[in-house]
């Protein structure tokens, strides 16, 4: 059984939440007409890095951007994900989130490794919890634009049975062949599907680099954009990942007594 995926590769409206809940409707929208069941956002697709800002334009779990996420997921009967500027109380996150087709949330991920070259660690709190969910039946995980960096992050998640990775991402162009590389190899030494949404445009500090892609448990790319604002669209099959995983059982041939 496939399942159609949609990435919204889009430039974001600095420090813009009204701005940006308006195109992504309309890219909802649309994306929803071709039956898409999964649609994927980027990273702090509502605010881009107006960290600073954050007291102004971030949100509670139950904040706007949440309603219309719950309402447009729950309209069409879609599951949509990406990562938006939590304010809990004060203290400010870089969170994702994926709600399904019923408008459930069935993820919250706080970015569990902040990126210095762009200052999070002076604006954000780091996350302390896996970004394990279930996507109808399959178990599949979600993490945020820098944790790709860190393989022992990605291997937690695999190692709990995940099968697909959806990455998020604000990925600066100067650096976009490492991203395309470390996504290509975090699905073959995982053996699993990455399904990675980054976003174009520039804010007042960075330019972006696009080239959103999906990634077989082989290595091979499905499907990739360019450095403008696309949908991007690809159908894969969950299942495939158990046939891989028994042909080279990575799993079974780790030898953990010697990680340490």
């Amino acid at each position: 059984m496939t399942t159609k995926i949609a990435i919204l590769q889009m430039d974001i409206a600095f420090g813009d939440p009204e701005a940006n809940r308006e195109q992504a409707t309309e890219k909802i929208k649309e994306a929803a007409k071709k039956k898409s069941e999964v649609i994927l956002l980027p990273e702090l697709w509502t605010t881009g890095y107006d960290l600073s800002r954050f007291n102004e334009i971030a949100e509670d779990m139950n904040g706007p951007t949440h309603q219309l996420i719950k309402d447009l997921a729950s309209q069409y009967g879609v599951t949509i994900a990406g990562s938006i500027a939590e304010n809990d109380e004060g203290q400010y996150y870089n969170t994702f989130v994926a709600y399904n087709a019923t408008g459930e949330r069935i993820l919250k991920y706080r970015k569990a490794h902040l990126f210095r070259l762009m200052n999070e660690e002076k604006h954000l709190l780091s996350g302390n919890q896996k970004g394990s969910f279930t996507l109808e039946n399959v178990p599949v995980a979600g993490v945020i634009c820098y944790d790709i960096r860190f393989p022992e992050w990605m291997r937690t998640h695999m190692l709990n049975g995940s099968r697909g990775l959806f990455v998020v991402a604000e990925w600066p162009k100067p650096r976009v062949d490492h991203w395309r590389n470390l996504l290509i190899s975090r699905a073959i030494e995982n053996q699993c599907f990455v399904i990675a949404c980054n976003r174009v445009g520039a804010d007042p500090n960075n330019t972006f680099g696009g080239h959103s892609i999906v990634v077989d448990p082989w290595g091979n790319v499905v499907a990739e954009g360019g450095e403008n604002e696309e949908i991007l669209y690809a159908e894969i099959d969950f299942s495939a990942v158990e046939s891989i995983r028994e042909q080279i059982p990575i799993f079974q041939d780790r030898r953990p007594d010697l990680y340490e």
